[in-house]
């Protein structure tokens, strides 16, 4: 089984240190980088299968890092914030992170969600955007138009370009229109059922749905909220 190459940034060298012999005896190959931009520098040279990335950095933050990869990779990216910058850390999941962790925390958790996001990472690369499975068509509700097929939405006459996860959490929602979907559902159709992470991943994702599709994020009428159990898509009156 080949080695799987982790760039861990992090500007605590003590830290780096532990946190890099620690994962290399879960069997990664890891490379350190102190500050955001030997991060990307670093990033370029070896593409690491996977980036656990600090929030606060010298020289460029770890959010300007996160959306500087997004930029041309979809590599998992997981950050990792101090307690008090759990809001950044949700910050980075708008830029496309797939997870975070807030420190201080187990390292059996922290190998759990990096198994989790490369699982889910090789399965995307096996089912290409655009490959879906046989049965596979078009949703249409509410003048939203999902094609599967295609791996397109379409609002208005409009594309909306959609991340993978958001493209696959709308499916969700319009497959089971005018019912409500559990928040654990949805976890598990989505991030798989071995997602260990926080779930405010799933409202992030639907944050971002709603100001790509709403006419009024604020007041949602496409994705609605029902406290303290899901998410509806709505039907067309």
């Amino acid at each position: 089984m080949p080695e799987i190459d982790v760039l861990v940034v992090d500007d605590e060298p003590a830290f780096l240190d532990a946190l890099g012999a620690g994962l290399r005896r879960e069997g990664f190959r890891v490379h350190g980088a102190e500050d955001g931009a030997q991060a990307l520098a670093m990033f370029q040279s070896i593409t690491p299968d996977l980036v656990l990335l600090d929030v606060m950095l010298p020289r460029m933050s770890g959010l300007d890092v996160c959306r500087e990869i997004r930029k041309t990779s979809r590599v998992p990216i997981i950050m990792v914030s101090a307690k008090g910058e759990e809001i950044d850390a949700v910050l980075g999941l708008e830029m496309g992170a797939d997870d975070y962790v807030t420190k201080p925390y187990r390292m059996r958790e922290l190998v759990a969600r990096m198994r989790a996001v490369l699982r889910r990472a090789a399965a995307s690369a096996e089912q290409p955007d655009g490959v879906v499975d046989e049965g596979a068509g078009v949703l249409d509700e509410s003048g939203v138009v999902l094609d599967l097929d295609r791996h397109e939405v379409r609002l208005g006459g409009g594309v909306v370009h959609l991340p993978l996860k958001e493209f696959e959490l709308l499916e969700v929602l319009m497959e089971n229109a005018g019912r409500v979907v559990t928040r654990g559902s949805l976890i598990d159709a989505v991030w798989g059922h071995d997602y260990v992470g926080d779930t405010k991943t799933l409202d992030v994702h639907v944050k971002r749905l709603r100001s790509k599709l709403e006419k009024d994020p604020g007041h949602p009428a496409l994705i609605s909220t029902v406290r303290g159990v899901g998410y509806r898509f709505e039907r067309s009156a």
